[in-house]
């Protein structure tokens, strides 16, 4: 009889191991694109940046934090070629699956850490995201490396919150609540970017508690090498 009771204690151990091996957005790949916000809040960021950005066809593209690849699917046929980076592997599986349909010929995947690992591929035109940088918490380190990543003249468009109060993620203490433009400005600044742009371009409705619904602005960020 004890047999049977190892075997299930194995396979709980299992299960528990790889829940930890997955981080949040992994868990939530599978449903990402479902969520009608994130199509919202994509279309409102892509159009924005088209306003404001000279693109070239030419230009090689890098989203950092892509996830599913959403923003960059609305922006394919603006770059010659696009990266994705993100440290949810499920997440850019999900992009991979997008990529089998139709000519995404100019899109790759890359499973990277960009807060603790090195990117050693060419520089980029452009490097963009959208909700990604106030889950980094140091957020002039990684401004820095962006920098380091661009090519002379290029772009770096960021897309994420002005400061809030904590209640956009229930008080979890990993996040940076928001962002004062004033001081990402400062930061901007100190790293080499000039010409910088920070713009209002959409409003998450978010309800917090039973028939609470809050608003969280969100900003785009443009800024030149």
């Amino acid at each position: 009889m004890s047999k049977p009771a190892q075997n299930t204690n194995v396979v709980v151990m299992i299960m528990k191991l790889n829940s930890k091996s997955m981080n949040e957005f992994d868990q939530k790949a599978r449903d990402w694109d479902k969520n009608k916000m994130h199509l919202e809040r994509t279309v409102a960021v892509a159009g924005q940046l088209q306003k404001l950005i000279p693109f070239r066809p030419s230009m090689k593209a890098m989203e950092f934090g892509a996830g599913t690849g959403l923003l960059s699917f609305y922006l394919k046929d603006r770059f010659s070629e696009i990266t994705l980076i993100d440290n949810s592997r499920e997440m850019l599986k999900m992009a991979e699956q997008k990529m089998e349909t139709d000519d995404h010929s100019q899109f790759r995947t890359l499973s990277l850490n960009l807060e603790k690992d090195e990117y050693s591929g060419d520089p980029f035109d452009i490097i963009y995201s959208q909700m990604v940088l106030h889950h980094i918490r140091d957020t002039d380190a990684i401004i820095k490396k962006f920098y380091h990543l661009l090519t002379p003249g290029g772009i770096l468009a960021i897309a994420d919150l002005f400061e809030e109060d904590g209640s956009f993620h229930d008080d979890n203490i990993d996040v940076h609540k928001g962002f004062d433009p004033e001081k990402l400005l400062a930061i901007l600044l100190q790293q080499g970017f000039q010409d910088i742009q920070i713009d209002p371009c959409f409003v998450i409705r978010k309800e917090v508690s039973v028939e609470i619904i809050k608003e969280y602005p969100v900003f785009l960020m443009t800024a030149h090498r």
